[in-house]
């Protein structure tokens, strides 16, 4: 007789981190979401967050079945990880202790080694392991929004597009006209020039992007009704969207490729997602979504 499965055993998770914070967001995004269907389920839940990097793990050992970073943990039911930097170490923590690889974009190494691929679907990566997202995972949660309250986010130059100070500071100047009391930030990669015209035209309302660290724009988003988000910062657009918000695009320049990227903004376009102003899933939360998926399994 097939032994039953106790679904209020504890779930203990893994989450290998490589100390690139673009890396630890995604796993933290899909941890986060697998603690809170724990809680919905009364399940106990443990994460544990181990530091890893390419030179604790490889192909020897592997072989040797050495994953010291686990020793004196419980075992995992999943071990989560994302960036090339910690494959391997993945690989070793499951042969020596157990649990179900998950890895968030496509790995370095043979898709079939793992338990499970998450890739964005603008990736267009396949196979009988695969779950494709729309985007990359993030931790954002929706809070209580503010009527009328809107956030305007402004990248820089990147190698997708051919970057135009004139026709960004354009398009931000039109839309204060629609929305007089907008909030508007910058980032690291937003022009010096531009950086100076915006202070001096938004004036209080140019929130630099070093006043404005990344826990105030986690709770900023979190209240925030509308979004504006430049086209190069997607990892924004999906996290604005996570965070419950009426998401547009700003166009910042030609496109010097049609790549993946564009790919992404293009389904979400067509899937009334971003860009509408009549259409928004208040449940975009594609963290959420996968984290039920895999405890159902």
């Amino acid at each position: 007789m097939p032994q039953s499965v106790d679904n209020k055993a504890p779930l203990i998770i893994w989450r290998l981190v490589d100390g690139k914070p673009g890396h630890e967001n995604q796993t933290l995004g899909l941890a986060n979401a697998m603690r809170r269907v724990c809680e919905r389920e009364q399940r106990p839940c443990t994460v544990c967050d181990i530091p890893v990097n390419r030179q604790q793990a490889g192909p020897s050992a592997y072989l040797q079945r050495k994953f010291p970073a686990g020793e004196g943990l419980p075992a995992p039911d999943f071990i989560l990880a994302a960036g090339s930097g910690t494959h391997w170490s993945l690989l070793c923590a499951k042969r020596c202790y157990g649990g179900k690889t998950v890895v968030l974009m496509k790995p370095s190494l043979p898709l079939s080694w793992f338990d499970w691929v998450v890739a964005p679907e603008h990736d267009a990566v396949s196979g009988k392991n695969v779950i494709s997202t729309k985007g990359v995972l993030n931790p954002m949660q929706p809070g209580e929004k503010v009527p009328g309250s809107v956030l305007v986010l402004v990248g820089g130059k990147s190698k997708h597009f051919e970057w135009d100070d004139e026709r960004v500071l354009q398009s931000l100047l039109d839309i204060r006209k629609k929305h007089p009391n907008l909030l508007l930030t910058d980032s690291r990669r937003t022009p010096t020039a531009l950086r100076a015209r915006l202070s001096q035209v938004f004036d209080d309302q140019y929130l630099p992007w070093e006043m404005f660290n990344s826990s105030a724009l986690v709770d900023q988003l979190a209240k925030t009704e509308t979004v504006y988000v430049t086209e190069d910062s997607v990892s924004m657009v999906y996290e604005a969207l996570t965070a419950g918000c009426y998401v547009n695009t700003i166009e910042v320049g030609r496109s010097r490729k049609q790549g993946r990227l564009a790919r992404g903004l293009s389904l979400l376009s067509q899937s009334n997602l971003i860009n509408s102003d009549h259409t928004k899933d208040s449940n975009f939360n594609e963290s959420e979504r996968l984290a039920q998926y895999l405890i159902n399994q």
